[in-house]
C-alpha cells in the first residue's frame, strides 16, 4: 500500500486478505471472474523496435526493386552477345575450312536453251497438195511393157536434168521407139556389147543401145553406149547442135541427129511418144 493512498483505498487493498479460503471461493477466483493477466511483451513490443524493422524491410524492398529493374533492362543483352559470338565463330570456321581443305572443281555448267515465250499459234493455213512422188517403176502406157517404160523414164529424166523443153523429150522417145523399140540392145557385130546389161541384140552394123549409136562414128565406147543414161545424153547434146531444131517436125529433128536411111519412119511414133512423156513428167 502506497503511503499517499486514502483510508478507503487502504481498506480495499486489505480486503482480499479477509476473504475465506474455502474451495468454492478459490474456484471463483480462477474462473471467468478472474482478473486478466497483464499482456506479455515480445521482441517487437516497443515502438523503437517496430520502427527499426519497418525501416529495414523498406530498404530491402527498394534494393530488390532496383536490382530487378536493372536486370529487366539488360536481360537480352547477354543473349544477343552470345548469338553474335556464335555466328562469328561459325563464319570463321567455314572460312577456315575453305582455306584448309582441297575442294573439287564444280561441274561444267550445261547451257540451257531458253524456252521461248508462249505465242499464240497462227491460224492454220491450207497447204498446197504435194506433187505425188513417182514410183521407181512407172506404170506402163501406150502399149509398152515394164522394161520399155523404165527405159523411157531414164530418157525423160536425163532430158529434164539438162533443162530441155518437153518437145525435145518427145523427139528423143520417138527416136528410141524407131531405133530399138525402147530396148537396150547389144550388137551381133560387137561381141563386147554382150558383156554389159542388155535386153536383146541387133545386127545393124556396129549400132548398140537405145538409140543404135555407132562407136565407129564417134558416139562413145561400147561400154558407154550400152548405158541408157549416157546414150540419152549423147542424143540430146547432138539435137541441141541442130539449128532451129525446136521449129522442125519430129521426123526432121530426129533425122538431123540420126541420119537414118528411113527418115520418114520417126513420124509414126509421135503420138505414142507424146503419151509416154506426159505420163512421166
Amino acid at each position: 500500500m502506497h503511503p499517499d493512498d486514502t483510508p478507503e483505498q487502504k481498506q480495499t487493498a486489505t480486503r482480499p486478505a479477509d476473504r475465506p479460503t474455502d474451495a468454492a471461493s478459490a474456484e471463483r477466483t480462477i474462473g471467468r471472474h478472474r482478473a486478466p493477466e497483464p499482456p506479455r511483451r515480445g521482441p517487437l513490443a516497443s515502438t523503437s523496435a517496430r520502427v527499426a524493422v519497418a525501416t529495414g524491410v523498406t530498404c530491402c524492398l527498394g534494393l530488390v526493386a532496383v536490382i530487378g529493374a536493372r536486370d529487366t533492362g539488360q536481360r537480352h543483352e547477354p543473349v544477343r552477345e552470345v548469338m553474335a559470338d556464335r555466328a562469328a565463330a561459325a563464319a570463321e570456321a567455314e572460312q577456315r575450312a575453305s582455306r584448309d581443305f582441297q575442294r573439287t572443281a564444280p561441274p561444267v555448267a550445261v547451257p540451257v536453251t531458253p524456252i521461248p515465250a508462249a505465242t499464240p499459234s497462227p491460224t492454220p493455213t491450207r497447204k498446197a497438195p504435194r506433187k505425188p512422188v513417182r514410183p521407181k517403176h512407172p506404170r506402163p502406157v501406150a502399149g509398152l511393157d515394164q522394161r520399155q517404160m523404165d527405159n523411157a523414164k531414164v530418157i525423160v529424166d536425163v532430158g529434164r536434168g539438162m533443162k530441155l523443153p518437153r518437145r525435145a523429150l518427145i523427139v528423143a522417145i520417138a527416136t528410141a521407139m524407131q531405133e530399138s523399140n525402147l530396148y537396150n540392145l547389144a550388137s551381133d557385130v560387137l561381141p563386147e556389147s554382150y558383156d554389159y546389161p542388155h535386153q536383146g541384140s541387133g545386127s545393124d552394123h556396129d549400132s548398140v543401145g537405145l538409140f543404135q549409136q555407132r562407136p565407129s562414128s564417134g558416139w562413145g565406147t561400147v561400154a558407154e553406149l550400152m548405158r541408157p543414161a549416157y546414150a540419152a545424153r549423147a542424143f540430146y547434146a547432138a539435137l541441141a547442135e541442130v539449128p532451129g531444131w525446136a521449129d522442125l517436125s519430129i521426123t526432121e529433128a530426129a533425122q538431123a541427129v540420126q541420119v537414118s536411111a528411113f527418115p520418114d519412119a520417126y513420124a509414126q511414133h509421135e503420138e505414142r511418144a507424146t503419151t509416154v512423156v506426159d505420163a512421166l513428167i
